[in-house]
This record gives C-alpha cells, structure tokens and sequence, in this order.
C-alpha cells in the first residue's frame, strides 16, 4: 500500500488550510502519515549541531534519530503539505522542517557535476494554502517548495491548491471554499 506523508504546518484550532487539506486526504488512496509540525522538537541549529549531523552523514548512520523526518519524507509514495499563507510566505515551523529533511544521502545526493539528483520515492506533492487577502504570483511559499521539490526531491508532478481572499469584506467564503474543493476534485 502507497504511503502519503501529510507535513501539517497548520497550528489553528478550526484552519481553513487543515479543512482543505483533509478533504485532499480522503481523495487519496494509501497509508496517510501526518508530520504535525508543532509536535516536533527541532534542534538549536548551531556550530555543535552541525558537526554531529555532518559526522553521521559522512558516517551514513541514517538511522539516527534526528533523521527519521528526512526518512519519512524520502519514503513516502506522495506528499501533501499544508501550510496557511502568512505574512507573504508560510509559517517559519515548515521552513525549519525542510532544513531538518534536506539530507544528502537521504532525499538528495549530487552528481558528479554537482547537480542535486532525487533519493526520494514521491512522485507527486500537493501544495494546499488558504489566505485573507491574495496570494502574489511572486509568493514566497509554494514557490519556494516547488523548487525544492523539483530541483532537489525529483517531484515533477505538483500541484497548488488554494483558496485566497478569505478575509475581504464581503468575501463568500463558503464559495471560496466550495471553489478550491472543486480544484481538489478535478486532480482525480
């Protein structure tokens, strides 16, 4: 069976990003195994920390504990993240998860020219935001793991599901919400 690895950088009671994304989730067939973000505990980054993961990844002891999100993220047959949009971007708890996953060894390797290759079993990325106000052409969130899906995790297949202008006065929000959910049921 097909594992689904569900990142969930939602942290609100009532997310409208988490509702949508639960909908995505029983459109898909396979194991679903959530990374709920706020639940972990990612280490200080500092010059001691960085000399310990770069001796076990020059060791390639990969089963070390502080790789099991890197490890997860490398075996997982799809992957749906769910990030709101804040602030022109997504919460900082998911850019800290991708520093934590981006393992050479594990999700990536480099030829021998020194171009990122995929160790990653994923052949698709969902990428589900909701959003106040409008989500730029030039965001900063699905824009951003669109490359490293692309250039590091060797995921061409991805796709950006939101709903944007929640917020504004006079907004039908139900439509909104009914229109993006459409978007998820077009995929399929």
């Amino acid at each position: 069976m097909k594992t689904v690895l569900f990142v969930n950088a939602c942290v609100r009671k009532g997310s409208r990003t988490l509702s949508l994304a639960k909908y995505l989730l029983e459109k898909l067939d396979g194991n679903i195994c959530e990374e709920k973000l706020e639940d972990l505990v990612f280490p200080q980054i500092n010059e001691r920390f960085l000399e310990l993961r770069d001796g076990l990844v020059k060791k390639r002891e990969f089963d070390d504990p502080i790789f099991s999100p890197a490890n997860r993220f490398a075996e997982a047959d799809e992957i749906v993240v769910a990030a709101p949009f804040w602030d022109l971007s997504f919460p900082s708890i998911l850019k800290q998860y991708f520093e934590q996953i981006n393992v050479l060894g594990i999700t990536f390797t480099y030829s021998r020219n020194g171009i990122p290759q995929s160790l990653c079993k994923a052949g698709k990325l969902y990428y589900v935001a909701t959003a106040g106000g409008f989500i730029a052409e030039s965001e900063y969130g699905f824009g951003y793991v669109n490359a490293l899906a692309k250039g590091f995790y060797g995921i061409n297949e991805t796709h950006f599901i939101k709903a944007e202008g929640l917020d504004i006065d006079g907004a039908n929000v139900d439509e909104i919400i009914a229109n993006a959910k459409k978007d998820i049921d077009s995929l399929f």
